[in-house]
């Protein structure tokens, strides 16, 4: 069964989609790509079903990964290396273009005690056990 078309599975009829996020996060990506891996497809006598719920396949989890990661830019082929992938904690970049990750990049935040390096990166100092005194 392909995404869009009506489920016959009463789980579905009762609860409908999950909605999708009015604007997607980076963390709405995270939980769409963990939903289409854990929620694949495995064969039995009836039909394709759910991996991880039994429903049929693709269940509304797996249904919902699939709008938020077309959403975000993926294709079907993106999406489908993905779920062959099978790390459900894959990095997708946020936000996603077509030929490589955007440029733009979050401020650095540089830790308390931090020095810059040659590079401009900071290098925080290596944290040290405190000392106790030893009992005599």
């Amino acid at each position: 069964m392909r995404v869009g078309v009506q489920s016959t599975d009463p789980i579905d009829q009762v609860l409908g989609e999950v909605p999708m996020p009015a604007q997607l996060t980076p963390e709405d990506v995270r939980l769409a790509v963990r939903a289409v891996v854990v929620h694949t497809a495995e064969e039995w006598p009836t039909g394709p079903l759910c991996r991880n719920d039994g429903a049929s396949y693709p269940c509304r989890l797996h249904r919902w990964g699939r709008r938020v990661l077309e959403t975000h830019g993926l294709n079907e082929r993106q999406i489908d290396a993905v779920i062959r992938h099978g790390n459900p904690f894959v990095h997708v970049p946020f936000p996603f273009t077509a030929t490589e990750p955007s440029r733009q990049q979050a401020p650095r935040v540089v830790p308390p005690g931090a020095r810059p390096t040659a590079a401009g990166r900071p290098v925080t100092p290596p944290v040290t056990a405190p000392r106790w005194p030893r009992a005599s």
